[in-house]
């Protein structure tokens, strides 16, 4: 039995269609995932896209000692739990608590990952928490060419457990995808919302994460401004809980309900966002985008310096940028000429 851990939104997305096509081939999948106080996220997505799934420990979403405490009592339970299976295998996106359970118990390791440092060099002081923890542990580790290689290599890895795939993340479960300008429609309608005014989504960073050293405000004042600038319509993807937003926020929708989120990502007219997968989904639809990120990864470097994607470090930069490029559509082929060798990736994981 495959084991999946599925602990961020990003990971339902990218492993979705990898477990689909395991489980076509006669493969049994084991799917445990995590929820918590204020964060819903990943349980609202697996259920959507109608995985089936076990739910095993929380988030910690407090100070580093609530973390660590999650983090233990997680793994316990995670332990105890898939000792009650057969399992030849997990499959992640860097989960570490999984990753601690599988190393522990001697079961073989596969990671993908593609945000090992918080920074776009090789500059090991900004490597990411998860990737300490996790990709030294790895018995294969796949990753994209936007990433360099070398730097896994300073992980710990050998040359033979690295293989590199030519796309951007987002592309596995984008390439194929049809937006539906109707589902769009649904959606501003059940909201209330103008269709005669322009759409902008807003998206915080994942400040509650352990990489994440503080939240930036000038996201939030950034969009009171453009409030008043713009005659328009706002709605906060929440990545947590939402009550305070719609306090801070009374002109804006917050969405409540998981949706199919790409939809809307490819018929708005400007997308503002903390974080990192969804921006690249918002740029392979060619949508204005604004990264407000508190740092640059290698995979956010390759969006901005193709001109996909524009970086806001403060309230004016974000104000001005939206203001200038708010409507006007990126005609890009960078994701176009990519390719998906699908079954490459199935025979790798089974070979392990």
């Amino acid at each position: 039995m495959i084991w999946f851990d599925l602990v961020t939104p990003k990971s339902v997305l990218f492993f979705r269609k990898i477990i689909e096509a395991l489980q076509k081939q006669g493969q049994r999948v084991l799917v445990t995932a995590r929820e918590g106080v204020g964060y819903r996220e990943v349980v609202a997505l697996l259920n959507l896209y109608k995985i089936d799934f076990v739910n095993r420990g929380e988030f910690g979403g407090g100070d580093l000692r609530d973390k660590l405490r999650a983090s233990i009592e997680r793994q316990k339970a995670l332990m105890e739990f898939i000792s009650l299976y057969n399992i030849s295998k997990l499959v992640s996106l860097c989960s570490v608590d999984a990753n601690r359970v599988a190393f522990g118990l001697g079961i073989p390791i596969i990671n993908f990952y593609d945000i090992p440092l918080s920074d776009c060099s090789a500059n090991f002081k900004k490597a990411l928490p998860q990737a300490r923890l996790t990709i030294p542990l790895s018995t294969k580790l796949f990753h994209p060419y936007l990433v360099p290689k070398e730097i896994f290599l300073r992980f710990g890895l050998e040359e033979d457990q690295i293989i590199t795939y030519n796309f951007y993340d987002v592309y596995l479960w984008l390439y194929d995808f049809k937006p539906d300008k109707k589902y769009f429609q649904y959606i501003l309608n059940k909201y209330g919302l103008d269709n005669g005014k322009p759409l902008i989504l807003v998206r915080e960073e994942e400040f509650k994460s352990s990489y994440v050293s503080k939240k930036n405000n000038f996201l939030y004042k950034g969009v009171e401004i453009l409030n008043k600038k713009l005659d328009a319509n706002f709605i906060f993807i929440p990545r947590y809980e939402s009550s305070y937003l719609e306090q801070e926020f009374p002109f804006a929708t917050i969405l409540k309900e998981k949706i199919y989120l790409q939809h809307l990502l490819a018929f708005c007219d400007l997308f503002i966002g903390g974080g990192g997968t969804i921006n690249a989904e918002s740029c392979f639809f060619g949508t204005p985008t604004i990264s407000t990120r508190s740092f640059v990864s290698h995979y956010d470097k390759v969006l901005i310096d193709k001109g996909l994607m524009k970086k806001a470090d403060n309230t004016q930069e974000l104000v001005e940028i939206a203001l200038q490029i708010l409507g006007k559509r990126n005609n890009s082929d960078f994701f176009r000429k990519m390719s998906i060798n699908f079954a490459y990736i199935l025979e790798n994981i089974l070979a392990v």
